[in-house]
């Protein structure tokens, strides 16, 4: 039975994550990466390829926990079962791994007495490989090809053959606990160290707990920011400071489409909003960990520049179908990779150029390789900013002048001009960088505006409309009182309104993407819409929007890529980084006043 994406919640170890659902079920986890293949992919396809459910022996196919909450400012997961026969709490979390990735999961009684089942099935290579299972030092530990997985359990467990599943059954007195825990390490090595699941627990909530306290935010909307950076923590692997984009892959933007991707690597195109979120909060190590992924990232000929990279900055992506999963609620196919990373995106050079002017702006000492990287990514800019490109939403039709990719060449000329102004020690020729931007700056107000219905479009010479445009202000390209920014706000919100959320662009007709089907509003443009408002002077607009947003969240506090309003669905994948980032940049946005 397919779960809503919105029940689902997230837990994870700074490397990898789960997703356990409202039924008990953890139905996502790839071990021992974020990209790593799943060993749980009932999310894509069925219970036969993998998953772990704990729930009370009598509840109902498909019954949900009472309720659920992450413990105080962690992302250690508790969900309460209360039955006729009394309350169970099962608490999940994946504690910060030493050498290898743990996942926990403790029950505790609560009132009465409370019969428990807890049913494993393992399958490696998203849900292809069964595992050979056996018993060892009195736990059983599974075995497929480079996967070693050893399942610890406190209640005595079964390996049933018929259904290839390991089970066991207990009952919970008041103040009574179990503990499993399952460990995943290349089959080649020998088995890791245990960890006590009690212990670990309590290491967790400290370690969660000392993070989450260093949040400098303080205003109205505390609790959605806390755990918007939060997730942004948990999406990200420690070893090298990149933020996956998502925890999964394939979820659809569309119920039964076929737009579904693998989000689960490292874009560009976040580079600059994530360090404002991270900056601007207090979060310094976080935001120079990402700065130095993004340096090692892009190094190299500025022509190879990718838009996105994997977590650990590989550049080789690539796009795979995986036909025995039938898709999440049918949406196939299911990929993993993703042919984007091939794609020419101008726009990313400009992203690249923000972000670092942005570090060292706000004190991030530099490093000294980074300013002749930026020239080197603005001499290839300026050669090529006049090419078609695929864009910021990565269209898989033909290429085309996009007008955000433009406004964004411009924003890579612009901080060049500004880095130079400065701190003209600095090599570099301020004038060559200060007449491109006057020529794209022309070149976007003479082709990318629409005179006649006061908008900027999407691409050159076109009548559609992109709710990207909306970051126009906030770059700088044009400030927030100019008659084509507040055209271009109201044309947006007009024209791709979504019961007051907001479309990237229309799908409608011949879509710019080459794709068949729609998708949801997409929550990171709509909370630029919100900035756009209150930057245009409509704070009680923003604030309202905002609003409407933060009731988008699930019960737990986070955010799909998208949302569709009539059927109060959350769309793509989940949870989404560029969402809770948009998040937090408006939250701190709408306090800019003060209130």
């Amino acid at each position: 039975m397919t779960q809503p994406i919105e029940d689902y919640a997230l837990i994870g170890d700074l490397m990898t994550s789960a997703l356990v659902g409202r039924d008990g079920s953890i139905d996502w986890l790839c071990l021992p990466r974020f990209d790593s293949a799943a060993c749980f992919a009932a999310l894509l396809g069925d219970e036969e390829n993998g998953h772990w459910t704990i729930a009370p022996a009598g509840a109902a196919e498909g019954e949900r926990c009472t309720r659920r909450a992450y413990a105080d400012g962690s992302l250690v997961l508790e969900s309460l079962w209360e039955t006729d026969e009394g309350t169970v709490k099962v608490t999940d979390f994946m504690p910060q791994r030493d050498t290898a990735p743990d996942v926990t999961r403790i029950v505790e009684g609560i009132t009465g007495r409370v019969t428990v089942r807890s049913t494993l099935r393992l399958r490696f290579d998203y849900g292809h490989v069964i595992p050979w299972v056996r018993r060892s030092e009195g736990d059983r530990v599974a075995v497929a090809g480079p996967d070693s997985v050893w399942f610890r359990s406190e209640p005595p467990v079964h390996t049933w053959g018929e259904d290839n599943s390991t089970r066991s059954e207990f009952t919970l007195a008041p103040g009574e606990k179990v503990a499993f825990v399952l460990t995943w390490h290349p089959s080649h090595e020998p088995r890791p160290a245990r960890v006590d699941p009690y212990e670990a627990l309590e290491q967790s909530l400290a370690d969660w707990r000392d993070w989450s306290a260093q949040c400098r935010y303080q205003g109205p909307y505390e609790e959605a920011v806390t755990r918007s950076l939060i997730t942004l923590k948990a999406l990200t692997y420690a070893p090298t400071g990149g933020i996956a984009a998502a925890a999964t892959t394939s979820l659809p933007e569309e119920l039964g489409g076929v737009r579904n991707w693998d989000y689960r690597y490292c874009w560009l195109r976040d580079a600059t909003l994530t360090l404002d979120a991270l900056l601007s909060t207090g979060f310094l190590d976080e935001a120079r960990a990402w700065r130095g992924w993004l340096l090692r990232a892009v190094a190299g000929d500025p022509a190879d520049l990718q838009i996105m990279y994997g977590i650990g900055g590989e550049r080789r992506i690539p796009e795979t179908e995986l036909p025995w999963l039938r898709g999440y609620a049918g949406s196939a196919p299911v990929r993993v990779g993703n042919a984007a990373v091939d794609q020419l995106q101008l726009d990313v050079y400009g992203e690249v150029l923000d972000s670092l002017y942005l570090a060292r702006s706000t004190g991030l000492a530099s490093e000294r390789h980074a300013w002749k990287i930026q020239l080197a990514l603005l001499d290839f800019l300026e050669r090529n900013w006049r090419r078609p490109d695929e864009g910021l939403w990565e269209v898989r039709g033909p290429r085309r002048h996009f007008t955000h990719s433009k406004v964004m060449a411009w924003v890579a000329a612009d901080r060049a001009v500004r880095t130079l102004e400065g701190a003209p020690h600095m090599p570099g020729d301020v004038e060559r960088w200060r007449a491109m931007r006057d020529e794209v700056h022309r070149d976007v107000c003479e082709h990318g505006y629409d005179p006649e219905r006061g908008t900027f479009t999407q691409y050159y010479g076109s009548r559609e409309l992109d709710a990207a445009t909306l970051l126009i202000p906030r770059v700088g390209f044009l400030p927030p009182d100019d008659p084509r920014v507040i055209g271009t706000v109201d044309a947006v919100r007009a024209e791709l309104g979504s019961s007051g959320l907001v479309r990237r662009y229309s799908t409608e007709g011949p879509s710019v993407d080459g794709l068949p089907g729609d998708e949801g509003a997409f929550l990171a443009c709509s909370f630029w819409l919100a900035d756009a408002l209150y930057l245009t002077g409509r704070p009680k607009e923003a604030r309202e929007l905002f609003e409407r947003l933060l009731a988008v969240r699930n019960d737990v506090g986070l955010l799909a890529e998208e949302y569709d309003p009539a059927s109060g669905r959350q769309l793509g994948n989940f949870p989404q980084a560029f969402s809770h980032i948009g998040l937090v940049n408006t939250a701190l946005t709408l306090g800019a006043d003060g209130s």
